[in-house]
């Protein structure tokens, strides 16, 4: 997905540095907005759980970095180790259609 596309669609959720404000209640949005952070991951790249809390924060200013690397993991962006240990983002990502919206 196009990452000027989903900016596009979250403009009324992003702050003027393109930081989520808030998180919306709308399931379609809800997924834009982690394809949004889920951009924002290196490919190939290991995370400690407190890089990728560094990275959610860097994009959002809503504080609920927990919340949003749980569904990033659940909606399977990002993979991880079973104890936490060590977080990737996935190779092959969701799509849009995937979640039959």
């Amino acid at each position: 997905m196009d990452n000027a596309y989903i900016k596009h669609e979250l403009e009324s959720f992003l702050d003027d540095e393109g930081r989520l404000k808030n998180y919306p209640a709308k399931r379609k949005y809800k997924l834009l907005s982690l394809f949004y952070i889920a951009s924002k991951f290196e490919k190939g790249k290991i995370y400690t759980e407190k890089e990728v809390n560094k990275v959610i924060n860097s994009w959002h200013v809503f504080n609920d970095w927990a919340m949003l690397r749980r569904d990033l993991y659940d909606k399977w962006f990002l993979g991880r180790e079973s104890d936490g240990s060590a977080y990737w983002l996935e190779e092959k990502q969701p799509t849009f259609e995937s979640f039959e919206l």
